[in-house]
């Protein structure tokens, strides 16, 4: 029994020892197994956000701070130049048959009234038949009425068969109205009739659309049309607005067109519509503009339309050199605490005099910001 006690109290000194030990390490400075003695020199973990920069000698790099500028709020997108389809007319062919001439082509401009093509039809023979069947019938009910009208004048007859022969003639004369409006509408004339159909411009304008070539078979009205004659005086410019950016365009608002292909030219367009439905995949609304064509635009044209909002707002102004345009984002580096620097990603406006970068958001005025963050941005990657 005592040897036990002996054990077991032999063994909780140890472990009490142990402890001791164990506490005594964590407390001591880690010694330099290199020297032996001395505490290791103290490290500075590096900072896990990779916007926090930390470099030698910051003096290094001039600071600027960032002015303030008043302006009033602008969106730019980039639009396409559409037809207006309100001043698109189709030119159906009149009848079925075979072109045999095209007075016009795709791209030319036309005058009201213009011949475009001529078709050869059967179309005109057959109505030229009714026209003259409905002539015969007329000449008949004509003299049914007459003869019916002297007999019911003399008692020979009763009211009823000269009421029958009056619905006759007024039915003969509905048939030949019909009959000879048919020949009208083909280009015919009635006492001449030809079996070359011509069709002519309806309005004046620009042939942007043929569906025709020579010796081709065309069907009466017809889609689509052998033609489309486009009135372009007044076109569409069709744009693609991000959702977050709506509330920036409104319906009849007015927006400055820049197009691509005459950059010093402005135009002025306004909103006719916005459209309800969204695309899934990009989240952007299609917002139709009507301008007036003064003769440059184009359709398939790309354009810039630049909407501008109703108020003044402040904006922070950078010189240009300090902001990094790096993977279609921009940044500019702003000073924090011990000498490290922090970057921040901005949204810039149109380009100021003396060289100044309007930022739209992510940087107030009067915050400091690195006069050159090209070069800064260097330095860090080296």
């Amino acid at each position: 029994m005592k040897r036990s006690l002996k054990l077991i109290t032999t063994f909780y000194v140890a472990g009490f020892v142990f402890g001791l030990t164990s506490c005594g390490t964590k407390t001591e400075q880690t010694k330099n197994p290199a020297e032996g003695t001395g505490p290791v020199p103290t490290r500075i973990e590096a900072d896990m956000d990779p916007a926090n920069l930390k470099v030698e000698h910051p003096e290094r790099f001039p600071l600027v701070e960032a002015g303030e500028q008043l302006s009033t709020p602008e969106l730019n997108v980039t639009g396409l130049v559409s037809p207006d389809v309100s001043r698109q007319i189709p030119v159906p062919s009149l009848a079925t048959g075979r072109i045999v001439e095209i007075g016009a082509r795709l791209g030319d401009t036309v005058k009201q009234g213009q011949l475009l093509f001529k078709v050869r039809s059967t179309d005109v023979a057959s109505a030229f038949s009714d026209y003259q069947k409905a002539v015969k019938n007329e000449q008949l009910a004509k003299l049914q009425l007459d003869r019916a009208k002297i007999l019911f004048e003399n008692g020979a007859a009763p009211k009823s068969a000269y009421e029958v022969a009056q619905n006759a003639e007024d039915n003969a004369l509905v048939d030949l109205q019909t009959t000879s409006e048919h020949l009208r509408l083909l280009g015919s004339d009635l006492n001449k009739p030809s079996g070359i159909v011509e069709v002519f411009a309806p309005v004046s304008g620009v042939i942007t659309d043929q569906q025709i070539t020579n010796q081709a078979g065309v069907q009466a009205l017809n889609m689509p049309a052998p033609f489309t004659i486009s009135d372009l005086s007044s076109v569409w410019v069709v744009c693609d607005v991000y959702e977050n950016n709506l509330s920036q365009v409104h319906l009849g608002q007015y927006a400055d067109i820049h197009p691509t292909a005459y950059p010093e030219r402005t135009l002025k367009a306004r909103i006719s519509n916005i459209g309800e439905i969204l695309d899934p995949n990009i989240h952007t609304a299609k917002v139709r503009l009507e301008v007036p064509n003064p003769g440059l635009l184009k359709f398939g044209m790309f354009v810039t339309a630049t909407f501008h909002a109703d108020k003044k707002q402040t904006y922070a102004t950078v010189p240009a050199t300090a902001v990094l345009h790096l993977h279609d984002r921009e940044f500019v580096y702003t000073p924090s605490a011990n000498g490290r620097f922090k970057r921040l990603e901005v949204t810039t406006g149109p380009v100021l005099a003396n060289n100044m970068q309007q930022v739209m958001s992510g940087l107030q005025p009067g915050t400091q910001v690195i006069a050159n963050a090209l070069v800064f941005q260097t330095t860090v990657e080296q």
